[in-house]
């Protein structure tokens, strides 16, 4: 039987989101439609909190979670849609270490100047990881990112601030 719950299904593969795309439809896309459209961040990393603009994003309610806590099929998907969001961000994983990709840089890669949705966007990414019990990679992803944004960016200290909260 189908999972009838549409968060669950999107992240398995077998269901789809608000608009009728997959998970792997979205994981196929390039840099320029990731950078461009903005409504499907919520499905690959979803959070406990409704969003203030887009009412189609789904919750993560106490059974999504509990989802995520014990299966690793669900921890697995969530993990190639982070790797995803690293390469479109200029960065690689290892294991739960994260680091600059040999092409990071402030021109290519928007994340590291002041201001712009990817700044919201890492921050969502943290606190999903986190709330999804996959808090080694919350970790690892908020303190590159920091790291970076420090040595290589110029981004602002109030976004560091969120970053740095994004697990409490």
């Amino acid at each position: 039987m189908p999972d009838q719950n549409p968060l669950i299904a999107f992240t398995l593969g077998t269901g789809t989101d608000h608009k009728g795309r997959t998970i792997e439809d979205i994981l196929a896309l390039d840099d320029f439609w990731l950078e461009h459209t903005h409504d499907y961040i919520q499905w690959l990393f979803p959070i406990p909190e409704a969003g203030r603009f887009n009412g189609f994003a789904p919750v993560l309610d106490q059974t999504v979670r509990e989802r995520f806590a014990n299966d690793p099929v669900m921890q697995a998907q969530q993990r190639r849609a982070l790797d995803r969001m690293l390469r479109f961000l200029g960065l690689v994983r290892q294991e739960t270490t994260i680091e600059a990709g040999p092409e990071l840089n402030p021109r290519d890669h928007i994340w590291l100047k002041r201001g712009g949705h990817n700044h919201l966007r890492l921050t969502r990414m943290i606190r999903s990881l986190h709330c999804c019990h996959q808090h080694d990679l919350a970790e690892g992803l908020k303190t590159a990112i920091i790291g970076l944004a420090r040595t290589r960016g110029y981004v602002r200290d109030e976004t560091l601030e969120y970053w740095l909260r994004a697990t409490d």
